[in-house]
């Protein structure tokens, strides 16, 4: 079996007669004493050799890593597949474009215990850190822990603990979404989540403030299978409506394809709208409305927040981002 020599500094130090300090630099980046012919000449070197460096060990070895982790809580809600769920998909993917534009490596994990954060940010020396899903009393226990600055994405808890918070305001998107209803005379309106706890019931609460009125509350299985189920067992009361707004993209699309099955039509006999606004939304039948946040702008300020805490340890916020309802064929609306 071919075996390929592996390439060293002292090689590419012989081979332009340089020392292995001037090759050393050039990998690193500290440049600023050397020559630029130099440099470009050790850089078309390490190309022509294939010379790939460590780069575990050279993050390890600076003070700053440039390396964000970025932790999801794997739920059991989503039975194994939570990077392939739509939201966070589409905020891991706006997350890396905001990272990389601020010279920043992302590594991703999920788990659904938090603790398990510690050995993973201290192994990689990381700089900071994003955190989706985990409840109020994780984040605090995990703060206590680490030193590492972190943002949280819809964290619900009092913030005095140098953390950065960076929420939706859901409740005004609900406002939004039944103010819609309204105007729009929907008759008997329900809201669909898998639980009542913030921020499914800010959204919830929004909803009956636009809308007017309390509207029924259906609080479906976390199980795929059971909400099938459920929604069969409560198909009675389904027929009777004619608006619908979940909790996420996800319900909506799938309790609108539910509906389709039993013989309901959307729009015609009941509209559905969502929450997020993901590609998802663009790739059912009819086109799903929903309420959009702006993933970008949110990556954004993760990283900005990042950089701030980095600089001052004291620094904390709260945020929330605005979101926009978005009409489309689910609710008649071209």
């Amino acid at each position: 079996m071919w075996d390929e020599k592996k390439v060293r500094i002292v090689d590419i130090a012989d081979e332009l007669g340089v020392s292995t300090a001037t090759v050393s630099n050039v990998i690193h980046g500290k440049t600023k004493k050397i020559s630029d012919a130099t440099v470009k000449r050790v850089q078309e070197k390490l190309v022509e050799r294939g010379y790939i460096p460590n780069m575990a060990a050279t993050l390890l070895a600076q003070n700053n890593s440039r390396i964000v982790g970025v932790v999801v809580n794997d739920h059991p809600k989503y039975e194994g597949r939570v990077l392939e769920d739509s939201f966070v998909s589409s905020a891991v993917n706006a997350l890396s474009d905001a990272l990389e534009t601020h010279g920043y490596f992302l590594m991703l994990k999920k788990t659904s215990r938090i603790l398990d954060i510690i050995p993973f940010a201290s192994m990689w020396n990381m700089d900071g850190m994003v955190l989706m899903g985990f409840c109020e009393d994780e984040y605090q226990k995990l703060r206590d822990r680490i030193r590492i600055p972190f943002v949280v994405y819809d964290g619900f808890f009092q913030n005095d603990r140098n953390i950065c918070n960076l929420m939706l305001d859901d409740c005004d998107g609900g406002r939004q979404v039944g103010a819609f209803f309204r105007e729009h005379s929907r008759k008997n309106v329900a809201f669909i989540a898998d639980n009542a706890l913030q921020p499914d019931y800010d959204r919830f609460e929004g909803l009956c403030s636009g809308y007017g009125r309390r509207v029924e509350y259906l609080e479906v299985p976390m199980s795929r299978r059971k909400r099938q189920e459920f929604y069969r067992n409560a198909l009675p009361v389904l027929r009777d409506l004619d608006a619908v707004f979940a909790a996420s993209d996800y319900y909506a699309a799938e309790i609108m394809n539910f509906l389709v099955r039993e013989g309901i039509r959307v729009p015609e006999d009941v509209w559905v709208v969502g929450f997020d606004d993901t590609e998802l939304c663009r790739n059912v039948v009819p086109q799903l409305s929903s309420v959009r946040q702006d993933v970008a702008l949110r990556a954004r300020k993760a990283v900005e927040y990042l950089e701030q805490m980095k600089a001052d340890r004291s620094f904390s916020v709260t945020e929330k981002i605005p979101v926009q309802f978005v009409p489309r064929m689910s609710c008649g609306k071209v």
